[in-house]
């Protein structure tokens, strides 16, 4: 049985998915990018969820994201299948798109997480070894320096969605805004916090390629491999799903934000065991989503923050590196 997940409004995520048998469905060229730019946008009005930074990678996704209204499960949900099914009508491809691991949602607690996340996203093919920086890379991205002001714009895509269908407009727009911590006055200095871990991350990359003895694919190779092709590079499976981040160096955050999970889900076991036991009346925690969702459970009510984002927001953060854990 999987563990219980808080899912609280105004909460920022992490989130990556992954295709089946890692095949590069999602190589960079024109028409996925316009899929999933298009697919986003409509997702993300659709529930109100604020996209910060984006990558498709050819064998994953990533996404920053902030869940405003606390519907972050029927995002996905949403998100997800309209990728699948447009991808599978783009590649004529039989069978599932997306790996049968559940999605990775880690949900970034601190300013330093943030920062960190975002870069981490950014630098992912650089981090491949595809390409030497960031903004070469050819598929569906946020660049850094549109983070809060930049838009995306995608026409609907000609495989799969039906153009008499009204939730399929013509074109969309994906704004990528700042995230919800982050004042408009000291919007350039966060840019210029992420631009620095980023440049910090790509050299990391660079010297790891260089020690290997290895060279950068390039964009243009990059689009020219089949999709129907296997990512072949090491990759371990099935290591940790941390639940949360909090950025390096910060123990103290670390452990409230430790503790403030152990004990949502020893408080979620219990309100589960007594509504087993059949006591209707049974109040569940905070961030409590399946249960209220599809049973109508009461809930006690959701703080204007969760208390354990508040604990965070008072923790220092002076470093850049996540710290996370699956408690």
């Amino acid at each position: 049985m999987s563990q219980p997940r808080e899912i609280v409004p105004g909460a920022t995520y992490l989130i990556t998915r992954r295709v089946l048998r890692r095949h590069l469905l999602f190589r960079p060229d024109a028409a996925i990018t316009q899929l999933l730019v298009y697919a986003l946008a409509v997702s993300t009005r659709r529930y109100g969820i604020e996209v910060h930074a984006l990558c498709a990678m050819s064998t994953h996704l990533h996404l920053v994201v902030t869940d405003a209204n606390g519907v972050l499960p029927r995002f996905l949900q949403f998100f997800h299948r309209i990728v699948a099914l447009g991808t599978k009508a783009l590649r004529q491809w039989e069978g599932p798109v997306w790996d049968h691991e559940a999605t990775s949602v880690v949900r970034l607690l601190t300013r330093a997480a943030v920062v960190e996340k975002i870069a981490y996203v950014l630098a992912n093919p650089v981090a491949a070894g595809l390409v030497r920086h960031a903004g070469e890379w050819p598929g569906a991205k946020a660049d850094v320096r549109e983070i809060g002001r930049g838009v995306l714009r995608a026409a609907r895509p000609t495989a799969y969605l039906d153009p008499e269908n009204p939730q399929w407009p013509e074109e969309v727009t994906l704004l990528l805004a700042l995230p919800p911590a982050i004042e408009p006055g000291s919007a350039e200095a966060f840019r210029g916090e992420v631009a620095a871990e980023l440049e910090r991350q790509e050299a990391q990359a660079h010297e790891e390629v260089l020690r290997r003895g290895l060279r950068f694919l390039g964009a243009a190779q990059v689009s020219k491999v089949s999709p129907y092709e296997r990512a072949t590079t090491f990759e371990e499976l099935r290591g940790r799903n941390p639940t949360f981040a909090v950025g390096h160096q910060q123990g103290e955050a670390w452990r409230i934000a430790c503790a403030a999970v152990r004990a949502f889900r020893a408080s979620y076991r219990a309100a589960l065991e007594r509504w087993r036991a059949g006591v209707r009346s049974v109040v569940f925690p905070a961030g409590t989503w399946w249960m209220r969702t599809f049973h109508g459970v009461s809930v006690t009510a959701v703080l204007a923050q969760s208390t354990s984002l508040q604990c965070m927001t008072q923790c220092g953060e002076q470093d850049h590196t996540t710290v996370a854990t699956p408690c």
